[in-house]
């Protein structure tokens, strides 16, 4: 987990020159601003991907492989581990602990389960200030054995898992010659 707090907080300073370079923004100066920011983009093209994707092609997996997930088992793969980080930064329980959207395989289902997932994240992200960030709370691992985590660790936890699999899910849109949501022109 520190490794992760650095690596996000490393690309973050390294973030700043580049900002000033491309004549964008300065990036916010306290780091819950900074998350919310950064999660707000990546919620939005989460949400647009799922809806972007034909239904037909949900069921779809690169190669052969069966351990790897198809592009709807990732929608409810991030909708399960949005509830959980954010129920853990909100220290609450998960509203949806008893349900494995993986297991879901209609896109309406699954485009509905991840933007309940990120409705809910939104009021995590609301809460979250630079004062209540170092707060322990109860993080839950796969096992759903909770321990004593940073507040903050869990909406890092989140981002950077969001992110990942966002990767996932635009070399699966680019292998059917689908245009991601963040290459679209703006």
């Amino acid at each position: 987990m520190p490794k992760i707090v650095f690596n996000v907080l490393l690309g973050f300073l390294l973030a700043i020159p580049l900002g000033a370079q491309t004549g964008q923004q300065p990036p916010p100066k306290d780091l819950s601003a900074w998350l919310r920011n950064s999660y707000a983009m990546n919620r939005k093209y989460l949400a647009r991907t799922a809806e972007k994707m034909p239904e037909d092609l949900y069921g779809m997996r690169p190669g052969a492989q069966p351990d790897v997930r198809t592009f709807g088992q990732l929608i409810g793969h991030l909708a399960n581990f949005n509830y959980r980080w954010c129920s853990d930064a909100k220290a609450e329980k998960n509203p949806m602990e008893e349900t494995d959207f993986e297991k879901l395989t209609a896109k309406a289902d699954l485009v509905k389960a991840l933007n309940g997932a990120l409705t809910y994240c939104d009021g995590a992200y609301a809460m979250l200030t630079d004062a209540n960030s170092m707060d322990m709370v109860q993080g839950t691992r796969d096992d759903g054995t909770k321990v004593p985590v940073l507040r903050v660790s869990r909406f890092i936890s989140n981002l950077a898992h969001n992110n990942e699999h966002y990767g996932n899910l635009v070399t699966y849109m680019r292998i059917k010659s689908i245009v991601p949501p963040s290459s679209e022109p703006r």
